[in-house]
């Protein structure tokens, strides 16, 4: 994610980790009803007014909230099981504060507002020997995995979920280089098989592949479950630079085969500039962060930015539909000038939540899910956002209503 480099280990640990009762509940009062129209899509496609979000609020969990043993916080993506009306959502620990985990949550929607938010439980992500992830280790080669993202599978119950892998690269000594994975898992946190990768996205000590950090970030089941698509947070090496307040950059999505598991497409996803100039030798830029899928080929995509010194954010969702771009599973480069030319996926922005009218803040936005439909027939959209397990930022559960899908 953008602003990992600016979280140490030091920071995490530093957060309290105290026991709670089981359950903790946050209810506010009643949220003003704000109508959001589409804005004017950006340069990737025509405008489309067909998807319209209505703002329903916004709840803050309590920074470094206790609960069932753990520390809350890092919260970087959510999950709905339409079966069971239960919320996943990941926590993007390395197993620094405990072990890498997710929490499950009730999300109550009443008289067209967010009315609360309820976190129910957390289990503990597990190995296929069945035990827990220990921490990054650079003295004993151990790669704790960096959870990113979750989905539900629509059809068996199960989960997926992504880990952004780690690539440590000192300029003397042994490179540290644990590949990104889509792994399976039950409800639970049981490992339950794991999806081979594009050969492009596996990790390498040169400067081909993923960078540090910028790897899979979205994953979603599409509506039937025979899908199961992600998105690389920005672009391969050989792919070009990150997002600049100068340029944007192509990032790559790609579509896999839930039965078998494999890659059966990718496409390239444009990413737009970054919002603002950052400070000197900082790492800060834009990237994808989450993905939603609205059917067989159309999504909704959740882009995030930062200027991290400043604790200044923007995110921005898009619709986003891959009918038309150009399939480039198996290309090492979006960008070698004696390849074919590259048609990106159409994206259209939806939203810019800092355009919100009731929204006053907007933290480092990092899921999103669609959610149950409301008794007059438009679908949730419930975001959430990391707070870096920082004491300056928020655990935030923004929710919209949303016509059109």
């Amino acid at each position: 994610m953008t602003a990992r480099a600016a979280r140490t280990a030091s920071a995490r640990t530093a957060c309290a980790r105290t026991a709670r009762p089981t359950r903790a509940r946050i209810i506010a009062t009643a949220v003003v009803l704000a109508v959001l129209p589409a804005l004017v899509g950006t340069p990737a496609a025509a405008h489309d007014s067909s998807v319209r979000l209505d703002f329903l609020g916004e709840r803050e969990l309590p920074n470094a909230l206790a609960f069932q043993g753990t520390t809350v916080g890092g919260l970087s993506a959510i999950g709905y099981d339409a079966r069971t009306g239960a919320y996943y959502v990941i926590s993007d620990d390395r197993s620094a504060t405990g072990p890498a985990r997710f929490y499950t949550a009730d999300i109550d929607f009443a008289h067209g507002a967010l009315k609360s938010v309820e976190l129910t439980g957390t289990h503990p992500w597990l190995r296929p020997d069945g035990t827990t992830f220990p921490p990054t280790s650079t003295t004993t080669s151990t790669v704790a995995p960096d959870p990113e993202g979750i989905a539900v599978d629509p059809r068996k119950g199960g989960l997926v979920w992504t880990s952004e892998g780690e690539r440590i690269v000192p300029s003397g000594g042994q490179a540290l280089l644990g590949d990104p994975w889509i792994r399976r898992a039950t409800t639970t946190g049981a490992y339950a098989g794991q999806l081979p990768l594009p050969p492009q996205l596996h990790m390498n000590s040169q400067e081909f592949g993923p960078r540090q950090n910028q790897t899979l970030e979205g994953v979603t089941f599409t509506p039937d479950g025979r899908r199961i698509v992600t998105a690389m947070e920005d672009p391969l090496y050989q792919d070009g630079a990150d997002p600049t307040p100068e340029h944007g950059a192509l990032t790559r999505i790609t579509v896999h085969d839930a039965d078998t598991g494999l890659p059966t497409a990718q496409y390239a996803y444009p990413l737009e500039p970054l919002f603002a100039a950052p400070p000197a030798g900082s790492t800060d830029t834009n990237g994808v962060s989450d993905i939603v899928a609205l059917g067989h080929d159309r999504f909704l995509v959740l882009e995030r930015a930062s200027i991290y010194a400043d604790n200044n954010w923007k995110s921005r969702i898009y619709l986003v539909d891959l009918r038309g771009a150009t399939d480039v599973l198996g290309r090492d480069s979006l960008t070698t000038a004696s390849a074919r030319p590259v048609k990106p996926v159409r994206k259209t922005l939806v939203t810019d939540l800092s355009d919100v009218p009731g929204l006053t803040r907007v933290d480092n936005v990092e899921g999103i899910t669609l959610g149950p439909r409301l008794p007059d027939g438009r679908r949730t959209v419930v975001l959430v956002s990391d707070d870096n397990f920082a004491a300056r930022q928020v655990t935030q559960v923004i929710a919209f209503a949303a016509h059109g899908i």
